[in-house]
């Protein structure tokens, strides 16, 4: 007689993450979601608003402002930040030292490098990624019942095919509108690829440990 609260299941239960994500799938360069959604996502260089003149600022505000008021979408800007490891720059620095003769420009070198290991001692240094991200809502679709019932099976209500085309056709010129209005902000706008946007997600999902300082570091 076995008791119900005290037997032990041969086997544990467990669930792959996946099953706890929005995602369905990532193909030809679309996130699909599995509300029937999808979404496209642009990487956007950075600009150095400090660093202009008073009227290049102004063009900048006002090519922003032009930009906004254009947008008869929805968007989503999303700013990544990371602890970047620059342990390799320097090196990097360390190797480039050593092949200077000036002494004025060893004394140069040797004044940033510790201003650099300072600047890490007293707090992190940061990477940062911006992204646009341009939604492709499941009510667009307009799927019927009899549509509906040809797949049943995986975790789209409908054919993937099907969700593929009728995103492409309303994110395509969104996407294509909103790189011209940033070149005129002197912005670059990227799309991410299949195999990018994949990376981007495990490491999202997969965040590094962060770096141990030995003692040798704090003292």
């Amino acid at each position: 007689m076995k008791i119900p609260f005290i037997s032990i299941p041969d086997k544990p239960i467990s669930a792959i993450s996946q099953k706890h994500l929005p995602i369905a799938d990532i193909v030809d360069d679309l996130v699909l979601y599995k509300d029937g959604g999808a979404a496209i996502i642009l990487e956007t260089t950075s600009l150095n608003f400090g660093l202009l003149s008073e009227k290049e600022q102004q063009a900048v505000i006002a090519a922003y402002a032009a930009l906004l008021n254009s947008l008869s979408f929805a968007i989503q800007i999303v700013i990544r930040s990371q602890r970047k490891d620059i342990s390799s720059y320097m090196k990097y620095l360390d190797e480039a030292s050593n092949k200077i003769q000036n002494p004025k420009l060893i004394e140069i070198m040797t004044g940033y490098k510790n201003f650099v290991s300072e600047t890490i001692k007293k707090k992190n240094v940061l990477g940062k990624r911006f992204f646009i991200v341009i939604p492709f809502s499941a009510l667009e679709l307009g799927v019927t019942k009899s549509v509906l019932s040809i797949a049943k099976k995986g975790p789209l209500p409908y054919p993937k095919t099907y969700a593929i085309k009728k995103a492409k056709v309303s994110l395509y010129p969104k996407r294509d509108h909103l790189i011209r209005q940033a070149g005129r902000l002197s912005i670059k706008l990227k799309q991410l690829s299949t195999a990018e946007l994949i990376e981007l997600f495990y490491d999202i999902y997969n965040p590094e440990m962060p770096a141990v300082k030995s003692k040798e570091d704090t003292v």
